[in-house]
């Protein structure tokens, strides 16, 4: 029989009563696994009170006493790490190596998380006008919630709600509905961490969840990370409802590879950033930008036997460099692109499709793809695939690769490779992307610093984690206080002013 998962809410499992269920696959075998609860609006709103009801008390706790927990969460997360980057590997696919790290990337947000007194410390002036003091300081919003992406079930709830409950609030966790279990354990370890019932809860579902968290009044904040039209419809519908969102969408990131590039360290680099998970990352380098005459021949010919020597398989066996795409329909969905790409006139140097992995054939596999002579009209470039896909484009000049960046409608994340400090100068300054890489080809920021994009990644205001997230998830309060002394003078009309 199917494992029917449930809900966690109020500090416990607890079974949804909906009519709809959604079937969870194992992508290396192609079969059902598990089915997790289509929650309803009901369920929502039941889940929303529980946690408005744990935040009088959370938010009250003082800050020493929520950095506590989580320096017990990280200690417990350590102690997992095995489990859960299992948990991650079984739904998501991608090979345990990959999945420890990305376990390891979210509990660096709750070391960060640890150190909220500090994080929370305000301002203080004294005598900002004759016996006036003023200072300020931030407090919780209330409860909040996250909706989750399907290639990081761990990370990114990790990025999440660590930041929100150091600061004071409660957390709702909508994880995706094809990767819904590393949330749940994830809540049973917040529990286990000393976190009081109701301030951590997972509701499972599809929009109809994240509808509901949308239009719930009692919902201060959404944190988002998603393709980007439910990005920015999520962004543009919850804050006309008044809600404080971070909406991370999609991205095309691109690796720029200038003459004076070490060939060796840089296919190296591209390899793991292009087809590491399976290309199934927001910052997966998607397009490789050849700079000058020659270096995309030089570039390709170094990339098209790494490609084709990939060591494909189930995720959970050793020594491999990718596994399978996380659903069927995402497996047709990128190699629908492949076909897209032959038919634009892009040449197609590696061709993953129909890839059957021996003990795995009904697995969603796809090999590793190189297109060559990609140009910018081609929807392979324009749009976010995904996916093992990686697409060279060559230009003559670095300011010509520059352009073509800039142009794009995204603006996630980005590299150059370069022996040149001065190329790598301009490129960091005139770049209009929000993360940048100089010889680093996915460069994600340690927790103590933020994530986030341009343009069409991002929707809001403030980044992820760091303390861009410390300022998401609270509110400035600024107090100007004075205790009158002597006789009063009499009201006073004018605009007040130091004098």
């Amino acid at each position: 029989m199917i494992k029917k998962l449930q809900n966690y809410v109020g500090g416990k499992m607890t079974d949804s009563s909906t009519q709809r269920w959604g079937d969870v696959f194992n992508p290396a075998l192609g079969a059902v696994a598990s089915q997790v609860p289509m929650s309803t609006a009901g369920e929502v709103s039941s889940a929303v009170l529980v946690a408005k009801q744990a935040f009088e008390g959370w938010s009250a706790t003082p800050p020493v006493r929520r950095a506590r927990v989580m320096f017990e969460l990280k200690s417990l997360i350590d102690r997992h790490v095995d489990e859960l980057a299992a948990l991650v590997t079984a739904e998501h696919g991608k090979v345990l190596d990959d999945a420890r790290g990305s376990v390891t990337r979210g509990m660096e947000v709750v070391e960060f998380a640890a150190g909220i007194p500090q994080l929370l410390k305000g301002e203080y002036s004294e005598g900002v006008a004759r016996g006036v003091d003023s200072w300020s300081f931030r407090q919780p919003l209330g409860v909040c919630a996250g909706v989750g992406p399907f290639n990081f079930p761990a990370m990114i709830p990790l990025w999440m709600a660590p930041i929100a409950i150091a600061c004071g609030n409660t957390f709702i966790m909508k994880p995706s509905e094809k990767v819904p279990s590393l949330s749940l354990r994830l809540a049973e370890l917040w529990t286990q961490a000393g976190l009081p019932p109701g301030v951590f809860n997972v509701v499972s579902g599809d929009k109809e969840v994240v509808d509901a968290l949308i239009e719930h009044p009692d919902v201060a904040a959404i944190s988002l990370v998603g393709s980007t039209p439910v990005a920015e419809d999520v962004y543009q519908r919850a804050t006309r409802a008044g809600k404080r969102v971070q909406a991370l969408g999609g991205a095309k990131n691109h690796m720029i590879v200038m003459p004076d590039a070490d060939l060796s360290h840089t296919v190296d680099a591209l390899m793991g950033a292009a087809y590491g998970s399976a290309g199934e990352r927001c910052m997966a380098i998607s397009v490789a930008v050849a700079v000058g005459p020659g270096t995309g021949d030089r570039l390709v010919d170094a990339l098209i036997p790494r490609v084709k020597a990939l060591k494909i398989g189930p995720g959970d066996q050793p020594g491999l460099d990718m596994g399978p795409l996380v659903t069927k329909q995402h497996l047709e969905k990128v190699s629908g692109y492949v076909d897209l790409g032959v038919k634009e006139g892009a040449r197609l140097l590696v061709d993953g499709r129909g890839l059957k992995v021996p003990g795995s054939e009904n697995g969603f596999f796809l090999g590793g793809c190189l297109f060559d002579h990609v140009t910018s009209s081609m929807k392979i470039y324009q749009e976010e695939i995904f996916g093992p896909v990686l697409a060279v484009v060559r230009v003559p000049t670095l300011d010509a690769a520059i352009q073509l960046v800039n142009a794009h409608r995204y603006g996630n994340g980005g590299a150059i490779f370069t022996s040149s400090g001065e190329a790598a100068d301009e490129f960091t300054k005139r770049i209009q992307i929000g993360m940048v890489g100089v010889n680093v080809p996915i460069p994600v920021p340690m927790a103590f610093h933020s994530f986030g994009g341009w343009k069409g990644s991002l929707f809001g205001d403030h980044y992820m984690h760091g303390p861009e997230g410390v300022r998401f998830f609270t509110r400035l309060k600024t107090v100007t206080s004075r205790w009158p002394r002597g006789a009063s003078v009499g009201a006073s009309f004018a605009m007040p002013t130091v004098k």
